[in-house]
């Protein structure tokens, strides 16, 4: 046992430095945007564009969402991928009640092209040219009234080119609720929270589902081609961006966008499990320098403090220095697990009927770590086949 303690300090103990440099930016973070109104300056500036591919169950919401904002938006152009379930004729419906609405079918998807890039890089090449800024907003979000000038804004204060933000999440199930946050947190981990500028272009964060950039630098970066194969687009765009000079930054929207991403654990495990490791934006080193670093700071702190303290406790190991090191490493990482899943809490919707859903269930969320880390390590090596109703060439997907 002294062994495994001594081998545990000598995993854990450089990666316990580094998250230890991330986390005290934490408290000069920037705090959650709030709703604002559109000033006479912002009037047509934005160009909205929504992929779609059988959408209807859930882009109501979204549409409803979208039309309550001011006119700084100057259109919202739909990008469907020939949906089979109804979805154009929901949107048809909205564009008689707002004539910003447009319905856009995008080409068949060409060779290396995945689909969300391609719609996205559609409405790119058919939005007005008067609009100032690009903004990506995908059918599973409810953009709350407000949200638009906030962003814009906030852009245009900070002088950045490219901005998204985190949501606030609707889960529904008891599953969700566990896994979910935990999946999360891996972001948390590698990247930090929301709310701050990308000072490195080959770790800065990004969020698809609300994604504001300047007209101007799509067109240099002539649109989404340079994402064009990635599944994690939106991170891969933001990359390239940056490593072009752009200023890129990365905000807590939890009070002006919801989101209802997946229905059940299931499906969380299986659809946002393969695109969290992000390796279509990262080098392999850097991909397997996250995979040992989420090992060693979330997915053993619970194991190795279960393991120690039960050792110690039922007088079954003896209490050398090295063990008691170990166990006082592990808990405090534990310690530290917990505080941050209060400091995100504020990124879910704790309503009275989410409560009643398992809602509970997000405080145990912590044991649910080493799975997040394991969905990871499984899709690192592998490229998708399947991904939101397509079939990709390549390897098998998990």
């Amino acid at each position: 046992m002294n062994i495994l303690a001594t081998l545990a300090l000598l995993l854990q103990l450089p990666a316990v430095a580094l998250l230890l440099a991330r986390l005290v930016r934490g408290p000069f973070r920037q705090p959650p945007l709030q709703p604002e109104r559109t000033t006479p300056d912002l009037l047509g500036s934005v160009s909205v564009v929504v992929p779609t591919l059988n959408e209807a169950a859930r882009i109501g919401p979204c549409l409803d969402g979208l039309s309550h904002q001011g006119y700084e938006v100057r259109e919202i152009l739909v990008v469907d991928s020939r949906s089979e379930d109804g979805t154009p004729g929901l949107v048809k419906q909205q564009g008689e009640r707002d004539r910003r609405f447009r319905l856009i079918t995008d080409e068949p998807l060409p060779p290396g092209w995945v689909g969300r890039p391609w719609a996205l890089h559609t409405g790119f090449q058919q939005m007005d040219s008067g609009s100032d800024w690009f903004l990506g907003i995908d059918a599973d979000t409810q953009p709350q009234p407000g949200l638009v000038p906030s962003l814009v804004k906030a852009a245009e204060l900070q002088e950045l080119d490219l901005l998204s933000l985190s949501p606030r999440f609707i889960l529904r199930s008891p599953g969700e609720f566990w896994l979910q946050p935990a999946l999360l947190m891996t972001l948390v981990y590698r990247f930090g929270a929301a709310g701050e500028v990308a000072s490195q272009p080959e770790r800065a964060m990004a969020n698809g589902q609300c994604f504001l950039c300047r007209r101007s630098l799509l067109v240099k970066l002539d649109g989404y081609r340079s994402a064009r194969g990635s599944f994690c687009d939106d991170v891969t765009l933001a990359r390239q961006a940056a490593l072009s000079g752009a200023r890129v930054g990365f905000l807590d929207g939890s009070q002006v966008l919801k989101v209802r991403m997946y229905e059940g654990m299931r499906e969380t495990w299986e659809e946002w499990g393969r695109s969290l490791d992000l390796k279509d934006a990262s080098s392999r080193s850097q991909l397997y320098a996250d995979l040992y670093f989420l090992t060693a700071v979330q997915a053993l702190p619970f194991l190795m403090t279960g393991l120690f303290g039960f050792g110690l406790a039922s007088s079954t190991i003896y209490p050398t220095p090295t063990i008691l090191t170990a166990l006082g490493l592990n808990a405090a990482l534990v310690a530290i697990r917990v505080a941050l899943l209060a400091a995100v809490a504020g990124s879910y919707d704790f309503t009275q009927s989410a409560q009643r859903q398992g809602g509970w269930l997000f405080w145990l969320s912590p044991l649910a770590d080493p799975l997040a880390v394991l969905r990871i390590a499984l899709s690192a090596g592998r490229r998708p086949r399947q991904w939101r109703g397509r079939q990709y060439g390549g390897f098998d997907g998990i």
